[in-house]
């Protein structure tokens, strides 16, 4: 087996560690805000490593670039959609404020 299968293969199962731990986390955790940032994390982070194996398994340019516009779009739309979901959260949430002091 070739270094670059290897090496996408790693990339591919840490993305998907990345996404099955943020699952738990969305499921797991008990504020909203919490939830969302594992949400984000799994987003962006699993969705690089994914994405990151594919490019290297990946020989043409064409499907390499396509795979950097599906990474771009999502770390550009991502925090503009977690920001927005933690605003309407703040506004509408009487006890944001003393459920974030929680410990």
């Amino acid at each position: 087996m070739p270094v670059r299968e290897i090496v996408a293969a790693v990339c591919i199962i840490i993305g998907l560690l990345v996404v099955i731990c943020a699952t738990f986390g969305v499921f797991r955790l008990k504020y909203v805000l919490n939830k969302m940032h594992a949400a984000a994390l799994g987003d962006t982070m699993g969705l690089f490593f994914i994405v990151l194996g594919l490019i290297i398994l990946s020989g043409n340019v064409f499907i390499i670039a396509k795979f950097i516009l599906i990474i771009l779009f999502f770390w550009l739309s991502s925090p503009i959609a977690t920001h927005m979901i933690a605003k309407v959260e703040l506004l509408t949430n009487q006890n944001a404020e003393e459920r974030m002091k929680e410990k």
